[in-house]
């Protein structure tokens, strides 16, 4: 691991859960512990770009009040006076939200998203809003239109996307936790990718209220963390029903933490876990493949029945993917207009509002944003719709019936996280197709809308950088990647 990524201090090297617990029994304080991630925050970001805005006044007083809380025997959470990272797609009325966006640039929103709600009710101080692709669309966090994001492990290499900055201030210990999205693998890949634990909750588990939009049918706010049970503490804090998003699932959360808990103490026996075929094989990096086959024995010591399965239609993915998403970015980011907020250019008295409006998009947008809005917009053209969009939508439907096929045969379903490690800054920028391949394990889950995490599974031997074994469970049954995932890391032991 490079110098940038190293632990300086003792309080930033330690876990979530074992931060908690020593808030909790006021062996460290709040402010104290917030306080050292801030300074590790100046001490490194300005080498690897996670952040985009640091709320260190607002983390301070949020830390007081947590420690306040403490001393009083009313701890709001077991999480409470741990920090953590938010992604910039959430609403926050104390900080800018810019989804990477210069349209957005300045925004600060007259409401908290739900996420941002309960991590304050929750009494976890919000370090700041971390670096992102533009309105969650890229695989690198090199589409942002302020910064781009360096990997801790190789600041040459990207961090994964669109979640990289997250992702990027786990890996570096800037924050003990952090919050992102996964619209195509936005949570999953960046943590494949900087060895750190990403999960993908079920859809409609985790409130979208206040999340800005990119595809409202496949965007899913989830968890990260450093290790399994730091992810699953942070899962049972943001997840449940809300009923000001129309998706939200009104239904029990599973008991994530006791099911982390329990995988880390007990073997896999009884498990019996699926490993996808189509999933793995031509295109795949040696080492990724390797990786892999050594995790799969691992599974295989710790108990678990390790079959084949096949899902079919997996190879339709991307195409339909990339038809139902530029579809509905090009109806949510309509809303962009130069007349209710964000940017407004050429509003000069010289100008119609249709001018303004042309005007501000194209300099308000980057590249790829436009490049997935004029893909949608022709998808969705009279004459096209059901030739494109309607037959990609067969497609998702064939996809998740092989889920659910596969979900008769086995517990959960197992792959790469990721086809290779993390490439080259530059390497794919130019070339939307290569990029868009780099998520070719992770989009399946969210047109089934099922629940998947991303675990460490090493190092390859290619080129030293980290591996993500992707674990996959059906619908509501989001404890099962937590029993299995916390078992595995548990007999992998250290990574790096």
């Amino acid at each position: 691991m490079t110098d940038t990524s190293r632990v300086a201090g003792e309080i930033t090297g330690l876990s979530a859960a074992d931060l908690a617990e020593k808030i909790g029994n006021r062996e460290v304080s709040s402010v104290e512990v917030t306080q050292a991630h801030l300074d590790r925050i100046a001490e490194i970001d300005d080498q690897l770009g996670a952040f985009l805005h640091i709320s260190g006044a607002e983390a301070l007083v949020a830390a007081k009040a947590a420690d306040d809380a403490i001393a009083a025997g009313e701890a709001p959470s077991p999480l409470a006076g741990v920090p953590i990272a938010l992604k910039d797609v959430f609403t926050t009325v104390d900080a800018p939200t810019t989804c990477g966006s210069k349209i957005l640039e300045g925004w600060v929103p007259p409401y908290d998203a739900a996420v941002t709600e309960r991590l304050r009710a929750a009494g976890i101080p919000i370090l700041g809003k971390t670096n992102m692709d533009e309105f969650a669309m890229g695989s690198s966090t090199e589409n942002s239109a302020y910064q781009v994001t360096r990997n801790p492990w190789n600041t040459d290499k990207i961090p994964g996307g669109s979640g990289g900055g997250s992702a990027a201030a786990l890996a570096s210990y800037q924050a003990p936790l952090a919050i992102g999205t996964d619209t195509g693998g936005s949570i999953r890949q960046p943590a494949a990718v900087t060895a750190t634990v990403g999960v993908k909750p079920t859809y409609g588990t985790v409130s979208r209220y206040g999340l800005v939009a990119c595809a409202s049918s496949l965007d899913q706010g989830g968890p990260c963390g450093r290790t399994v049970l730091d992810t699953a503490l942070l899962h049972a804090v943001i997840a449940g029903h809300d009923k000001r998003d129309s998706t939200s699932i009104d239904a029990p959360v599973p008991d994530v933490v006791a099911a982390a808990e329990f995988g880390a103490q007990q073997d896999l026996s009884g498990v019996r876990i699926g490993v996808v075929t189509e999933l793995q094989g031509e295109g795949y990096q040696a080492g990724v493949l390797d990786s892999f086959r050594a995790a799969l024995q691992v599974l295989t010591d710790r108990g678990a029945e390790v079959v084949e399965v096949s899902c079919p239609h997996f190879t339709y993915a991307l195409g339909a993917y990339y038809l139902i998403l530029p579809s509905e970015v090009s109806s949510n980011l309509a809303r962009f207009d130069a007349m209710r907020y964000g940017l407004r250019v050429g509003d000069d008295g010289t100008h119609s509002a249709e001018e303004v409006m042309a005007l501000t998009r194209d300099q308000g947008f980057g590249p790829e944003v436009k490049r997935r809005i004029m893909i949608g917009t022709y998808a969705l053209s009279s004459g096209y719709y059901d030739a494109y969009y309607g037959q990609a939508q067969k497609v998702r439907t064939l996809i998740a019936r092989d889920f659910a096929d596969a979900f008769e045969k086995v517990d959960v379903l197992v792959s790469p996280t990721t086809p290779t490690t993390a490439f080259d800054l530059g390497e794919k920028v130019d070339d939307p197709l290569a990029m868009y391949l780099f998520d070719l394990c992770t989009l399946p889950v969210n047109l089934a809308g099922i629940g998947a995490m991303s675990v460490p599974s090493g190092l390859s031997a290619d080129d030293g950088m980290p591996v993500g074994l992707q674990i996959m469970a059906p619908a509501l049954a989001d404890d099962r990647l937590y029993r299995v995932g916390a078992a595995y890391e548990a007999a992998r032991g250290p990574v790096g």
